[in-house]
């Protein structure tokens, strides 16, 4: 063997030899390359999360929940106007609409503000379910009416139309106009005029001097 070959193999042996720089390179590597890796990971990662533009996501429609209520809202407030141009209020404790194919907004602690042609009145129940399109509230349990002129009345299962200002109930109702007093099984009344048809037992009491 030359010279030459022999001095090449020692060199070698110098730069691969414990100690030497190729081993402290292979040293260090073994803990930097590692390191990088893992930084890099975790840029790839949080890189979404800190990007101002939009990210998206592909779901598996059969493992995703689906909400069982469309819309729930707390203090809720409708607006509206009638067939003569007076506003209307409905306020709700809570609203909960379950279908957007079903224009139907389920009310709780319901209040209802209407304007009649001689003052305001309201409406109160604790349950009902408002028809966003015709604009009528389906009272179910009691409800109270209350309106300027001491007219008052108290049924329940009702059907209210803001629009209209009209009102007929399924349960026994009762109540005082400026006459008297009234009760019957059954009522159907023209709010704005003050108008009450009466049915079955119908009952009214007057007292003298307040009839016109």
């Amino acid at each position: 063997m030359s010279d030459g070959t022999l001095r090449v193999r020692t060199e070698r042996q110098v730069w691969a030899a414990p100690g030497s720089s190729h081993d402290r390179i292979i040293n260090g590597s073994r803990i930097v390359l590692p390191m990088l890796i893992g930084i890099l990971s975790a840029f790839m990662i949080m890189a979404p999360l800190t990007t101002q533009g939009d990210v998206s996501f592909l779901l598996d429609k059969n493992k995703v929940e689906v909400a069982r209520e469309r819309l729930r809202t707390q203090s809720a407030l409708y607006r509206g106007e009638d067939a003569k141009g007076r506003t209307f209020s409905l306020r709700a404790g809570s609203a909960v609409q379950k279908r957007s194919d079903e224009p139907v907004v389920e009310l709780d602690q319901l209040q209802a503000q209407i304007q009649l042609k001689d003052g305001p009145a309201e409406l109160r129940a604790d349950h009902g379910q408002y028809d966003l399109n015709s604009e009528q509230v389906a009272i179910a349990g009691p409800l109270h009416f209350e309106s300027s002129g001491g007219y008052d009345l108290a049924t329940s299962n009702a059907t209210v139309d803001l629009k209209t200002r009209s009102m007929k109930s399924a349960g026994a109702v009762s109540g005082t106009v400026p006459q008297g007093k009234f009760s019957a099984s059954r009522m159907s009344a023209d709010l704005d005029s003050h108008v009450v048809t009466l049915d079955g037992d119908a009952r009214l009491r007057i007292v003298p001097g307040k009839t016109k």
